[in-house]
């Protein structure tokens, strides 16, 4: 039997492991396009490699997961985060879970993973093609025809872990086969504000802030970080990941309303200055800072809010009081665009998944093709859950269930 698996990233590497480790007989080629493997595991996480999320409730690992939640909520109960734990441990390399619940190598390099994937392939004899771009895909009754460059090669069936693309134009040949494509978006970006002052703060971070989409239901509770180009962090990057296909209507024009104080609302936040006796303090406003803001940001808000720095808590007027209130609670900042969050492109939008048997990833249109990865109409929030989602989509791909 001879199984191609084409594309050389994380979900690929998965699929061509799981399928020699399934089909030991089998000949399995990872047929790649350029002359690099691996690329985003290298990448990701600062060169880190975030391999996954400490979530091992498969239903809230599921949430993590703007398209695709259902899908993977079945998929997960062949392969979860224990699984990946485990198969890497297996390899020798112990993974470490941070603050935040983000897993890495323990040694902190993506190498480490990268290196695990290449010596179990080699190990296993997956034959790998560099520089081989398929032109065409084409059935006749006993197999599947790949064009390859010049060269015309058989396979009995076809895994595809080809990646995202930022256009459908690049899915075309996958509508060619009989699927139905969701025009993919821009998820995982950061917010660029061009005319808002706030910019000259940046560096600044924000343990937890409430973001709110004018106009939608999108809002979220995160830690932000303030950019030279406007907003990014987790906060943002979970909007823009669940607001993907609304932002994209929007062609990223809106304005996003943030509450500094994350959930606290203007009453209680009078009722906090109260309960402090602020409005008693002789101290300076500027040096008297009640809510663990950042100092710049703290002095910034002040500036924005009309309220001078040398003034004192007491000498605050009620309606200088009303604008700071306003301004902690009730935030306002018109965006302009989107910047991709590093080089962790990530795609909403592929294969779309009623197209796609989830128990074993095989496609309804063609039997004998596959699915994993982000070519899929999936993707995660950051954090970990895309490289999960890759090695549980490959993993099941490669059992092969026609076998």
């Amino acid at each position: 039997m001879k199984i191609a698996v084409i594309g050389g990233g994380a979900a690929g590497f998965f699929a061509a492991i799981s399928a020699k480790t399934h089909h030991p007989d089998a000949e399995v080629h990872l047929i790649e396009k350029s002359s690099k493997l691996l690329s985003k595991v290298l990448i990701s996480g600062g060169g880190r490699c975030n391999v996954t999320h400490a979530c091992f409730n498969n239903t809230q690992l599921s949430k993590y997961y703007p398209r695709g939640e259902r899908f993977l909520k079945k998929a997960f109960e062949q392969f979860n985060v224990e699984d990946t734990v485990n198969w890497y441990k297996a390899q020798g390399v112990d993974l470490k879970i941070e603050d935040d619940g983000r897993m890495f190598p323990i040694s902190n390099d993506s190498r480490s993973i990268a290196n695990a994937l290449l010596d179990q392939a080699k190990i296993l004899g997956v034959i790998i093609l560099l520089n081989s771009h398929v032109k065409h895909i084409s059935k006749s009754t006993d197999a599947f025809h790949l064009n390859i460059g010049d060269e015309k090669f058989n396979y009995d069936n076809v895994i595809i872990a080809s990646g995202g693309s930022p256009k459908k134009s690049g899915l075309s040949w996958l509508e060619e086969l009989g699927h139905d494509v969701v025009s993919p978006v821009p998820s995982l970006f950061t917010f660029n504000m061009p005319k808002e002052s706030i910019t000259h703060l940046m560096g600044v971070n924000v343990p937890k802030a409430k973001l709110r989409i004018r106009n939608t239901k999108l809002e979220t509770s995160a830690p932000l970080l303030i950019t030279h180009w406007g907003m990014s962090g987790p906060a943002v990057l979970k909007l823009s990941a669940f607001g993907a296909i609304d932002l994209a209507a929007l062609d990223y024009t809106f304005s996003v309303q943030v509450n500094w104080l994350d959930t606290m609302n203007e009453s209680n936040l009078r009722i906090e200055v109260d309960n402090q006796g602020l409005d008693k303090e002789q101290k300076k406003i500027a040096n008297r800072n009640p809510f663990a803001l950042p100092s710049r940001l703290w002095e910034f808000l002040l500036r924005k809010s009309q309220i001078s720095l040398d003034k004192r808590w007491i000498d605050l007027s009620k309606k200088e009081l009303n604008r700071l209130v306003n301004t902690l609670t009730n935030d306002d900042y018109k965006v302009d665009g989107k910047t991709t969050f590093k080089e962790e492109f990530v795609t909403a939008g592929g294969v779309d998944l009623n197209n796609i048997e989830v128990t074993s990833m095989q496609s309804k249109k063609l039997p004998g093709v596959y699915f994993c990865g982000e070519v899929m109409d999936i993707d995660g929030v950051t954090g970990g859950f895309n490289f999960q989602a890759a090695w549980t989509t490959g993993w099941i791909a490669g059992k092969l269930k026609s076998i």
